[in-house]
């Protein structure tokens, strides 16, 4: 149904690595599932959105899906109907909200006119839907964790994308970061000759900065803050956290806590890249 929380849906299987196509016409479904079926289906599922958008074309989905089942191939998985729904008082309240035209609105028909005809446009597709979520008091979220449960696998990336990037502050904090810990106040590598060309991706560096009787307590704490915030934005939608760690040049001490950080997440099999953006621009 139409403001049944389609868009969430969509970005939800994208978020699943599914190749995506929103507002495809009836007619065209079984021409793109069996080009995905030829080049697509080896490397990621497909995921279409299909709606009162395209009535004004021909195609008869039923009648198209029935087909796409009947070609189906052995190893590519059956295709499945996601059906969205929710009350008509919600439905008016939210395009109300977003100030969106229902798509069947017209010079004769009204909202609630549009949307009991969309219900009797679509009553046999959900009656033939594999899975119905009924978004009426759904949050956000709610619907986005059943669409991983019922869609996901094993192999799709359904958590935070966690991106630790090191820095250094004479060359400004990282734009995209959402959380930024300065660690300037631990001893410095750059200070100790034998230490100051090399950086924190070097042992001696490394030893040099865990040495720090202040090291072991600011990872504890930073470990336990940040493990404790990763389902709080996980739980808020957020596909991508990025942590950065400063310090003065960005070559030594960012570079190790950002490294000990990310290895302390890898060991919990959270998906995790670290990136040194300063590390190779030389002198502090």
């Amino acid at each position: 149904m139409s403001g049944a929380g389609k868009t969430l849906a969509i970005r939800t299987f994208e978020d699943l690595n599914y190749f995506c196509i929103d507002n495809l016409p009836p007619e065209l479904l079984l021409h793109v599932v069996n080009l995905w079926r030829r080049v697509g289906a080896q490397t990621e599922d497909l995921a279409i959105v299909v709606d009162v958008r395209t009535s004004k074309f021909s195609g008869d989905f039923l009648t198209v899906y029935k087909k796409i089942l009947q070609t189906d191939v052995a190893g590519y998985g059956r295709a499945k109907i996601l059906f969205l729904d929710a009350s008509d008082a919600v439905l008016i309240r939210r395009f109300k909200e977003t100030r969106r035209k229902h798509p069947l609105v017209s010079e004769g028909r009204n909202i609630i006119e549009s949307i009991a005809e969309e219900r009797r446009m679509l009553a046999e597709i959900k009656e033939r839907a594999d899975k119905i979520i009924d978004t009426t008091n759904t949050e956000p979220e709610s619907l986005r964790r059943q669409i991983k449960e019922y869609f996901g696998t094993k192999d799709s990336k359904i958590g935070l994308l966690i991106t630790i990037v090191s820095f250094g502050y004479k060359y400004g904090i990282p734009l995209d970061a959402d959380l930024v810990f300065d660690v300037r106040f631990l001893a410095n590598p750059y200070w100790v000759e034998r230490l100051s060309g090399l950086d924190g991706t070097h042992e001696e560096v490394r030893q040099f900065v865990l040495s720090d009787p202040i090291t072991e307590p600011l990872l504890e704490r930073l470990n336990g803050l940040i493990e404790f915030s990763i389902p709080q934005y996980e739980r808020e939608g957020k596909a991508y956290l990025t942590i950065a760690i400063g310090c003065t040049g960005g070559r030594h001490r960012s570079v190790v806590i950002g490294n000990e950080i990310a290895n302390y997440l890898k060991l919990r099999d959270y998906n995790v890249v670290v990136e040194h953006r300063d590390c190779p621009k030389g002198q502090r």
